[in-house]
C-alpha cells in the first residue's frame, strides 16, 4: 500500500523554502526518493505528522560529498 510523504527543502535558517509530496510504498523507498532533493540543501522527510529522517546536503561546504547522511528522528 502507498503512503503520502513530503519531502522538505530546508534553508540555511532552518525555515523551509519548499515541498514536495509524492507517494511511496515504505519509509526507505521515500528516503531513496528524496535524496534527489539534496542536491539543493538539506531535506526533512515526513510521512504525515511523523518525521521520517533529516537528509543532508549532498555539497559540504568544501565540496564533498556526504552522501545523504541520515539522522533519524
Amino acid at each position: 500500500m502507498m503512503q503520502q510523504y513530503r519531502a522538505y527543502l530546508v534553508g540555511e535558517n532552518g525555515v523551509f523554502r519548499s515541498a514536495e509530496a509524492f507517494e511511496a510504498a515504505s519509509d526507505a523507498s521515500a528516503l531513496t526518493f528524496a535524496q534527489q532533493y539534496t542536491r539543493h540543501g538539506k531535506v526533512e522527510v515526513w510521512q504525515l505528522g511523523r518525521k521520517i529522517a533529516v537528509l543532508e546536503s549532498e555539497q559540504s561546504p568544501q565540496g564533498t560529498s556526504l552522501q545523504g547522511t541520515l539522522t533519524r528522528q
